[in-house]
C-alpha cells in the first residue's frame, strides 16, 4: 500500500496547483470585468474652433488671369548690314534710348557723303542761276533781252532750285540711313534672348526679329468674368473704385498679392463661354508679374453689409449638403444644417443655419458625431467683426 500512495502522489500536487493557479486567473477576470448592462464612459474628441461673427464682408468675384506686356517690340534692322556690336546681354532691363545693336555703317556714311557732295554742286549751279537770273532781270528792263530769252534763264533757275531740294532730301535720307546703323531701345522694358549674334548679316525689315523687349512696368492682367456680373462692373467703375487684387504663385506654395484697377471692359460678351473679357492695369514696380504668368484675380463689387461669416474650414459637405458642426456650452458637437450663400478667400457667408457668437469646428470634423463630447485644442476668436 506505502508504494501505491508512493505513485500518485505527483498528480495530486499537479492537479492541487492547477486548481490555483485557475482560481486567480479567475479572480483577476473577475476583478476587472465590467458589470453587464454598464456603458463604457464616451471619450473626448479633441477639435479646433472658431467663432461665428456677423460683419460686412465684400462683394467680388474672382477668375483667371494672364499676364501680358502692355507695349512687347521686335527689334529689326531697317538697312541690309553686319552687326558689328551689342549693347545689351541676354534677359536684361534696358531703357528708352539705349543701344542693342551697332551695325556696320561705312556703306551708308559713304552714301551720305556722297549726297552732301552733290549738294554742294547743285547748290553752286543754284548760285550761278541766281546771278543770271538778277543780270537777265536788268537786261530785260533795258528791254536789251527778249522776254522769251529771259523765259530761258528763269526756266534754269527754278530747275536749279528744284534740284538742290532733291539732294537735299537725298542727304537727309543718307543722314536716317546712317543713324538706322544704330539700333535703340524704344521702351523701357526687359530684353528676352539675343537671337541673331554679332558678325551675322541682317537684311532690312527681315522676318527674324533680332530681340524682343517686354515693358514690365506697368503692365496689363486679362481676366473673364460671368456675365451676370456686368451691370454690377459697370456701377462700380462709375465710382471709381474698381480694384483688382492680383494673385500669384510665390515661393515654397506661398502667394504674392498685389493690387491693378480695372482699366478696359470689352464691348462683346464671348458667346462661347458667357463672359466678359476685363482688363487690370498693375504698377508692378517690383517685377512680380511677368508676361505670360497665369495668375487668380479677385475684383471687388461692393460690399454686403452684417452678414453671417465663418471660416471656410467650418463648412462640410455631406449626403443631405453642406453642414457645420457647432459647439455648445456643454462642449457638446452638434451637427447644424446650413446654407452657403458664397465664398470669398478663405471665408464663407452663411445665410441659413447659424448665428453670429456660436463655435464652429474647423479641424477634427471627420472624428465627429452628433452629441460627442469635445475638447476644445484651440479657440480663434475673429478681431474683425466689421463696423
Amino acid at each position: 500500500m506505502a508504494n501505491i500512495n508512493f505513485r500518485r502522489q505527483p498528480n495530486a500536487i499537479v492537479t492541487a496547483i492547477s486548481t490555483a493557479l485557475i482560481g486567480g486567473l479567475l479572480a483577476a477576470c473577475g476583478a476587472d470585468s465590467t458589470p453587464p448592462g454598464a456603458k463604457a464612459p464616451a471619450a473626448t474628441v479633441p477639435v479646433v474652433v472658431a467663432e461665428v461673427v456677423r460683419k460686412n464682408m465684400p462683394i467680388s468675384v474672382e477668375g483667371i488671369g494672364n499676364v501680358e506686356a502692355i507695349t512687347s517690340v521686335a527689334v529689326k534692322s531697317r538697312i541690309d548690314s553686319q552687326i558689328v556690336k551689342l549693347g545689351f546681354h541676354d534677359g536684361a532691363d534696358v531703357t528708352r534710348g539705349q543701344m542693342l545693336f551697332e551695325l556696320d555703317a561705312r556703306p551708308v556714311m559713304a552714301q551720305m557723303k556722297q549726297a552732301e557732295a552733290k549738294l554742294a554742286s547743285d547748290n553752286a549751279h543754284y548760285a550761278h542761276a541766281r546771278d543770271q537770273d538778277t543780270r537777265y532781270q536788268d537786261l530785260l528792263q533795258k528791254n536789251f533781252i527778249s522776254p522769251d530769252a529771259y523765259n530761258q534763264i528763269k526756266a534754269n533757275l527754278g530747275s536749279a532750285r528744284a534740284t538742290v531740294d532733291a539732294d537735299k532730301a537725298a542727304l537727309e535720307n543718307a543722314r536716317l540711313q546712317v543713324e538706322y546703323a544704330t539700333l535703340r531701345s524704344p521702351i523701357n522694358g526687359r530684353a528676352g534672348r539675343i537671337l541673331v549674334q554679332q558678325g551675322n548679316i541682317v537684311k532690312a525689315n527681315d522676318t527674324v526679329a533680332l530681340a524682343t523687349i517686354n515693358q514690365i512696368s506697368p503692365i496689363f492682367v486679362s481676366f473673364a468674368v460671368p456675365e451676370r456680373y456686368l451691370a454690377q462692373i459697370h456701377a462700380v467703375m462709375k465710382t471709381g473704385k474698381s480694384a483688382v487684387d492680383i494673385i500669384a504663385s510665390g515661393n515654397d506654395g506661398g502667394e504674392i498679392r498685389t493690387r491693378g484697377e480695372l482699366s478696359f471692359v470689352d464691348n462683346s460678351v464671348d458667346v462661347a463661354t458667357g463672359t466678359i473679357r476685363l482688363r487690370a492695369s498693375v504698377a508692378n514696380k517690383d517685377a512680380a508679374l511677368w508676361p505670360g504668368q497665369f495668375v487668380h484675380t479677385l475684383m471687388s463689387l461692393g460690399q454686403q453689409e452684417d452678414v453671417v461669416v465663418v471660416p471656410a474650414d467650418a463648412v462640410q459637405i455631406g449626403p443631405r449638403g453642406n453642414y457645420v458642426f457647432v459647439v455648445d456650452a456643454a462642449n457638446k458637437a452638434t451637427l447644424r444644417a446650413v446654407e452657403v450663400e458664397r465664398s470669398t478667400g478663405r471665408e464663407t457667408v452663411i445665410s441659413k443655419g447659424l448665428r453670429g457668437g456660436e463655435k464652429a469646428v474647423i479641424d477634427g470634423q471627420s472624428r465627429l458625431a452628433p452629441g460627442a463630447t469635445v475638447e476644445i485644442r484651440q479657440v480663434d476668436k475673429q478681431a474683425d467683426k466689421g463696423t
